[in-house]
């Protein structure tokens, strides 16, 4: 494993990016779309080589994503992992990293695409919530999904409390998504993500 290259994308502070990183997973650059995403600091402080690439520079989408995987390729990944990147990405740029790009989403997906997943989950009163790893195409919060870990919604939940525990299981699924990846353990079939070994893709906060 000690081989492989792993670049993260983050937006702000990074938790997810933390969690792998602190599972000892061979991150070698973080790169951020903002300059003041607190991430990008504490990966400096590990050692691990930042860069940003600001959207706001940018006039068009295309632009901006033909830049950011400019950034990308100077460090020649294996996986690419989204973690809290807050900009929805072009169909080429997804083709150009197509089954080496996974993003993880606080949702059971395909339940709740897109933004305020914690507060439409309580709004639609749902008995079980939680957070998906998946490889990443071009229809945003979709793909082959890799790892889920579901949470108990509880009656006196508030958005804030379940925004909590869904992200501790955050940073169990998504550590063990990127190792299985680098591990040559996924195995997508017809859309369909198994894992070599049969190990379970399905975590139960208790």
């Amino acid at each position: 494993m000690a081989m492989k290259r792993i670049v993260i994308l983050i937006s702000g502070r990074g938790s997810n990016m933390q969690a792998i990183i602190e599972a000892g997973l061979p991150v070698v650059a973080v790169i951020s779309n903002r300059a003041d995403a607190a991430g990008l600091e504490y990966a400096a402080g590990r050692g691990i080589a930042t860069a940003v690439v600001a959207h706001r520079d940018y006039t068009t989408r295309e632009a901006f994503d033909a830049a950011l995987a400019q950034a990308i390729d100077e460090f020649s990944p294996d996986l690419v992992a989204l973690a809290g990147f807050m900009r929805i990405l072009t169909e080429e740029f997804v083709l150009r990293y197509q089954g080496r790009l996974l993003n993880i989403h606080p949702s059971l997906l395909p339940a709740f695409p897109g933004l305020d997943t914690h507060a439409r989950a309580l709004a639609a009163g749902v008995k079980l919530h939680g957070a998906t790893v998946h490889f990443v195409t071009a229809a945003l919060d979709h793909g082959p999904i890799v790892i889920q870990a579901a949470v108990p919604v509880l009656p006196h939940d508030d958005e804030a409390s379940l925004a909590a525990r869904v992200l501790a299981e955050e940073h169990r699924i998504y550590p063990q998504a990127v190792r299985w990846f680098l591990e040559e353990r996924l195995v997508i079939d017809n859309g369909v993500v198994r894992v070599k070994g049969d190990y379970p893709q399905q975590l139960f906060a208790p």
